[in-house]
């Protein structure tokens, strides 16, 4: 699996994610709308070629500082999700060209 580009699981009752989502080395895109995640595995960091991530509708309490490193990330979209505060570090995701929507 590790040449998946793209993978969708929205709608999908995910209550977790395991480490292991970290040894998708060619993934590009993560859509997690819409299911009951309250956190992301720090290995989510791990994504190199990571560009864009989905979280709305989730009920994330916080993110990974390890987002913040993610080089090729142009877009975060955490939308709709009540309980998370922006973190410190979402100001230099934007600075380097990052559109992230809260």
């Amino acid at each position: 699996m590790s040449g998946l580009i793209e993978l969708r699981v929205t709608d999908n009752r995910l209550t977790s994610l395991p480490d292991s989502i970290g040894e998708l080395s060619s993934l590009r895109e993560l859509h997690l709308r819409n299911n009951p995640l309250t956190s992301l595995p720090d290995s989510v960091g791990e994504l190199k070629e990571l560009r864009q991530i989905d979280l709305r509708g989730n009920p994330l309490t916080g993110l990974p500082t390890a987002i913040a490193s993610l080089p090729r990330l142009e877009k975060l979209d955490s939308r709709w999700v009540p309980n998370l505060t922006a973190p410190l570090w979402i100001e230099s995701l934007e600075a380097r060209g990052c559109t992230v929507y809260s």
